[in-house]
């Protein structure tokens, strides 16, 4: 008996190590192997990182009946299909998680449930932006949605700040610049709303008719990024640059312009870069000439990022093991990308501060 009891203890222990064994390894390709574990987040839509889980509590809390049968179809809905071609069909995919987004409660939950689901993924830091002229269907103002989603990051302990979205478009003036007058109101370093962007159909609306919304921006003091060298080409960085932005959403384009990538370097724009997203949309048609890590080593400032993360189906986590896997991406690389985000993050000195302490980037 005592023989069985030992045979069987030694049993249990293999069993202990080769299951610890595989779920290291399970970890390690969701995870990736290299520098980075906790991460950070400079291009995060709100609408696009609604999950099955997400969509379906939001339809709960709201009363709403989803359009789908189970969660497989839901997925479906909510994800960018096989035979996406453009950017403008990925846009597409945002009308369902829009519709659970109307109320006061829903969009105070979304914020709330995005903020932890990320926190949970290992992001310590994030800056979620979101349009409040899309949350009006029902009633509420841009301002009623910008105080929803303030309150939802109440009620996350994720360090998080709001970037609020002007959209191209035609006809919506008047809305862009509400959006930015209300940006100029609810400006803080912290804790809130801290710069504005600009999303939408690049290609169809270009970025050269943004000039004066831009302008005023600047007089104002708010911090701007914008969507550029996504669906349009080089030109588009060159301009948002001229414009004043700081940081560029995507700008995987200015591979196609090198006086464009020059700029870039020389005036220390940082880039909100998203390979998921860019392989997705087409953005990049071969993703073996994926540009991040040479534009790294190159010296322009990179960032990584998911953009749209319930829709692509992926995390940061996934974004960093694919640049591992695919590109051989270094864990020094990893840490350089990681402080271009600190650096490039629209929060105050003492938060970066703490970021830095937290990642091991302190020198």
């Amino acid at each position: 008996m005592k023989n069985n009891r030992i045979m069987a203890r030694m049993v249990t222990i293999v069993f202990v190590l080769f299951a610890a064994l595989g779920m290291a390894g399970c970890k390690g390709k969701e995870q990736g192997m290299g520098y980075a574990k906790q991460y950070i987040d400079l291009h995060l839509h709100l609408d696009g990182a609604v999950t099955v889980s997400i969509a379906k509590e939001l339809a709960k809390l709201q009363g709403i009946e989803l359009p789908a049968k189970d969660d497989q179809e839901l997925e479906r809905l909510l994800s960018v299909p096989e035979d996406c071609e453009s950017l403008n069909d990925f846009l597409e995919c945002f009308d369902l998680p829009l519709s659970l987004m109307q109320t006061p409660e829903g969009l105070r939950e979304a914020v709330h449930l995005i903020a932890d689901n990320i926190q949970s993924q290992g992001v310590i830091y994030a800056e979620i932006r979101f349009a409040p002229q899309l949350h009006t269907d029902q009633g509420m103002t841009q301002e009623d949605a910008i105080c929803a989603a303030l309150e939802g990051l109440k009620e996350t302990t994720l360090k998080a700040n709001l970037i609020l979205c002007c959209m191209r478009g035609e006809g919506n003036e008047a809305q862009n610049d509400e959006t930015l007058e209300l940006a100029k109101k609810y400006l803080v370093k912290d804790g809130g709303v801290v710069a504005i962007d600009l999303a939408g159909a690049e290609a169809l609306f270009p970025t050269k008719n943004y000039r004066v919304l831009f302008a005023r921006a600047a007089e104002y003091g708010v911090p701007f990024t914008i969507h550029a060298g996504e669906a349009d080409g080089a030109e588009s960085v060159r301009l948002a640059i001229e414009y004043g932005a700081k940081r560029i959403g995507h700008g995987v384009r200015i591979m196609e312009d090198p006086e464009v990538m020059q700029l870039v370097k020389e005036k220390g724009v940082t880039l909100e870069m998203c390979p998921t997203s860019n392989r997705q949309t087409k953005a990049v048609e071969n993703m073996d000439e994926y540009p991040l890590l040479s534009f790294l080593e190159d010296g322009i400032k990179v960032t990584l990022n998911t953009d749209d993360m319930g829709i692509e189906g992926t995390t940061l986590a996934k974004e960093y093991a694919y640049m591992e896997q695919k590109f051989g991406m270094t864990p020094e690389q990893e840490r350089k990308a990681l402080s271009n985000a600190v650096d490039a993050a629209f929060t105050s000195e003492s938060t970066k501060a703490e970021l830095r302490r937290t990642l091991g980037l302190e020198e």
